[in-house]
């Protein structure tokens, strides 16, 4: 079985079934099967061949799973783009992995074109489905035959598709995701959800977010309904909370920030949601605190904690079967799923023991394929940088990054992305970037040094300067200048001196 065949085989069972209920309307899975059909002919008629890349860089919608789809049914891979990133880094990502279709619109075609300065006119066509469009638009593409295109028989562990992270040097990192890769998670995630037609998951992350895989494709594989929440919304909690209270879906899976959010801001433990069967939450610790708030108020729905980083898709799991009062650190990431094996080795490489801390490494079906244009990942372990410690029971606790790399507001996140982008700027000379708090209070502090005092730049200057080169996510949200930068014995910048003058306000 391939990714593809979810929608296929959904249709041929239930094609009057509504698959996807977004901003641009309905779609039964007949009809997300005969415009995924239409999007195949679009891109074999653009001369995609197998192995291609097909960049997505739309709002969340019905139209953009039907591409992703197209992209799938001819053994090509998709590339969703995160719509509320710069250009320039959209920009950076089509050149990386080398896209030969990009499905947009005309204006942001139009932006991009006025970057690459010819570099793309050899490599990329487009897809608008808005305007005109150069090569094929929304009105060329409903002339389309939706008939399924034959002939293209594949295989699971060929690439599907392409997240890009944030990188440590500036440049984000493609992660290559197969058939199998993807499968074998989600073929896992519907036995433990018992996940059936009768269905509604909530699809919270944006498309590029690994979260999105589970929201997406458990429901394809059953044959029930996703629920796609608009970016505009996503962090919104009073308009989040009335969504689940309209829609009433069974399963809802974000980032714990996000609920966090909900619970303070949008009232969220003031309504009831009898259709919620089952919480899943991922991307970084949740307060216990708040978990426990939450646990308690919808006591009849189970809550489920998932971990992994993109790279390997969820690879443990904890369920949430009682919080007890004493408890004052986040619940375990539990133990191995997915088909996965996981253990925790010690800095002398030797296995880690109940009790012990050592960095999560882990092997098995969900392990990606590799990052886009480095050798092949292979049969290697995958060393998540992530501590843990290993309980008695067998669950896994997370205690912290091995590194800098850092999680606010569920995202991933490395600081020399952050930092690169800053030390871009004429005033700045170095640049440090930090997490000044924990949870939904998380914020990005940076701190740089600026050789001419008088010419320091603002922080609404600074914001401006990270919004046309970094997601939105990545802008910071504190700015401390310095005079020099405190260094450690070997010169680098001292990074535990900067964190503890955050925790005393010295800067």
């Amino acid at each position: 079985m391939m990714l593809r065949d979810l929608v296929i085989d959904s249709a041929q069972r239930y094609p009057d079934v509504p698959a996807v209920k977004a901003s641009d309307g309905w779609l039964t899975y007949g009809e997300l099967d005969k415009l995924a059909n239409r999007f195949a002919q679009a891109f074999l008629k653009l001369g995609i061949q197998r192995g291609d890349r097909i960049g997505i860089w739309l709002e969340k919608s019905s139209s953009a799973l039907a591409a992703m789809q197209g992209a799938l049914r001819l053994n090509a891979a998709y590339v969703p783009l995160d719509p509320l990133s710069p250009t320039a880094r959209i920009h950076n990502i089509v050149c990386d992995c080398a896209i030969r279709v990009l499905v947009t619109t005309q204006q942001r075609m139009e932006a991009i074109q006025t970057l690459s300065v010819g570099s793309l006119s050899s490599i990329c066509t487009y897809i608008c489905l808005d305007g005109s469009g150069p090569e094929l638009n929304w009105h060329d593409l409903m002339l389309l035959s939706d008939k399924p295109v034959e002939g293209f028989v594949g295989s699971d562990d060929e690439l599907a598709y392409i997240l890009y992270t944030s990188g440590s040097t500036g440049t984000p990192k493609g992660v290559c995701i197969s058939n199998r890769n993807a499968l074998s998670f989600i073929t896992w995630a519907v036995e433990v959800l018992r996940a059936t037609p009768t269905d509604h998951f909530v699809n919270h992350a944006p498309f590029h977010f690994d979260l999105s895989v589970l929201d997406l494709y458990a429901a394809f594989m059953v044959g029930a309904i996703v629920l796609l929440i608009p970016e505009e919304m996503s962090y919104l909690p009073k308009r989040l909370v009335d969504f689940l209270c309209e829609e009433q879906p069974t399963i809802w899976y974000s980032v714990p920030s996000v609920l966090m959010l909900m619970m303070e801001q949008g009232g969220l433990l003031e309504r009831e949601i009898p259709s919620l069967r089952a919480i899943l939450f991922a991307g970084e610790p949740f307060s216990i605190k708040h978990l426990r708030l939450l646990y308690e108020h919808w006591s009849s729905a189970r809550f489920l904690n998932l971990y992994g980083p993109t790279e390997t898709n969820v690879c443990t799991f904890y369920e949430v079967t009682e919080i007890q009062k004493d408890w004052k650190k986040p619940v375990p990431i539990g133990r191995a799923c997915s088909g996965d094996q996981v253990w925790a080795q010690k800095e002398d490489g030797t296995l880690a023991l109940p009790g012990e801390e050592g960095e999560l490494m882990v092997t098995g079906p969900t392990v990606m394929l590799g990052y886009w244009g480095k050798p092949g990942h292979g049969d290697t372990p995958y060393a998540t940088g992530d501590l843990v410690r290993l309980q008695e029971d067998g669950n896994y606790v997370y205690i912290g990054r091995r590194d800098h790399m850092v999680k606010v507001r569920g995202y991933r996140i490395e600081p020399g992305d952050i930092e690169a982008a800053l030390e871009e700027h004429i005033a700045i000379r170095e640049a440090v970037v930090l997490v000044d708090g924990v949870g939904i209070e998380a914020r990005l502090a940076a701190f740089v040094v600026c050789p001419d005092e008088k010419a320091s730049p603002s922080l609404l200057e600074i914001k401006r300067h990270c919004a046309e080169r970094l997601p939105r996510y990545m802008i910071i949200d504190v700015l401390h200048v310095l005079h020099t930068m405190p260094r450690t014995r070997n010169g680098k910048a001292d990074r535990l001196i900067l964190k503890a003058s955050l925790k005393k306000g010295d800067m």
